[in-house]
């Protein structure tokens, strides 16, 4: 399940660990400590990284370790889609470790140093890229996943992530500023109209018609139009509010959708095995997920979201977080809504 930040996926996430094997933001170790890694968040600080224990994560050994726990059965993997692009609408190029050698790419690790001895960042690498192909991965690889998708409006998201991004928070989760660029939705749509293109996801759109025409005639102002060849994987995309209005309904027609079948009892997780697990699968991102370890199960929500006007969130905004840290949230927020909306039109409907 690709995600943006901060999109209630946490509790999904508990809901199938009552069925499946989970992974947790896998792809979280090359981005931001390994040799590879895109993000800068810890470029000039070596010490957290190999405290990290993800320094030597590749994008190969976070792919082979997802292999080795697969073991033959289905797991769910729940990650940011920006963790497999280049972040500020960069381009991509294929990770070293990914790169095949006959293309005249070795494996090797990148250096971190150039030939003056100054310190480089991994990215940009100099590895080929493939036509239209926005993340680092070959699609070869990516044909091996079925992609489902969680959005949530920014006007909740974003500011839930800069809240993990400041006091008291940030001491907890060690992110000490805030980065548009981690919000997500623009690299989540361009991975989403990726497979599209690429034949890889629908054009079956779950919890809807067969095939919508006014949703693809919509999409061709992208240039995106469905692929000759059509894929058996569903076009599945799950908002979070919906799922917390309708939890039952909503998990049983996206179980229909992945093939798994639904049982009533994924929305309840209250052992002492079923907390265990969380605990474990959430750990390595300290203070981001703390509601979804200490939730029993998924419930209907009694009342619906509140709509705010947006006086009223820039008002909240600035007094918990000053009018600089508002303004920032705004940007954020307005720069990601069109993607959202843009998303929004696939979603489920039960």
């Amino acid at each position: 399940m690709a995600s943006a930040a901060r999109n209630k996926n946490p509790i999904g996430n508990r809901a199938f660990m009552t069925r499946l094997r989970c992974i947790h933001e896998p792809f979280g170790d090359a981005f931001y400590y390994g040799p590879e890694r895109l993000g800068s968040r810890f470029e000039n600080d070596e010490q957290i990284r190999i405290d990290s224990g993800f320094s030597e994560s590749t994008f190969q050994t976070t792919i082979e370790r997802l292999l080795t726990l697969q073991q033959g059965k289905r797991l769910f993997i729940k990650d940011m889609a920006h963790y497999l692009l280049p972040p500020d609408g960069k381009p991509a190029s294929i990770a070293p470790s990914l790169a095949r050698i006959e293309r005249g790419i070795g494996t090797s690790k990148p250096s971190k140093y150039g030939a003056n001895g100054v310190h480089e960042t991994p990215y940009p690498y100099h590895t080929a890229a493939e036509v239209n192909n926005p993340t680092v991965i070959p699609e070869e690889i990516l044909k091996r996943f079925h992609f489902t998708f969680l959005i949530r409006h920014p006007r909740l998201s974003v500011p839930s992530y800069y809240r993990c991004t400041v006091p008291p928070l940030d001491a907890v989760t060690g992110f000490y500023d805030f980065r548009p660029s981690e919000a997500g939705y623009d690299e989540l749509r361009r991975v989403f109209d990726y497979l599209r293109t690429t034949g890889q996801i629908g054009p079956k759109v779950s919890g809807q018609d067969l095939y919508d025409p006014q949703i693809h005639a919509r999409a061709t102002n992208d240039n995106v139009v469905p692929h000759k060849n059509e894929s058996r994987v569903d076009i599945c995309v799950v908002d979070a509010d919906d799922l917390l209005d309708n939890p039952a309904g909503v998990m049983e027609v996206f179980c229909q959708s992945v093939g798994l079948e639904y049982d009533e009892k994924m929305l309840v997780w209250d052992s002492e095995e079923d907390h265990k697990r969380a605990k474990e699968a959430f750990e390595k991102w300290k203070g981001f997920h703390e509601d979804a370890i200490e939730s029993s199960g998924l419930k209907p929500r009694l009342h619906g979201k509140t709509i705010k006007s947006v006086e009223d969130e820039d008002r909240e905004w600035t007094e918990k977080y000053g009018e600089e840290g508002a303004k920032v949230i705004r940007a954020t927020v307005n720069a990601s809504i069109e993607d959202y909306e843009y998303l929004k039109q696939f979603a489920l409907k039960v």
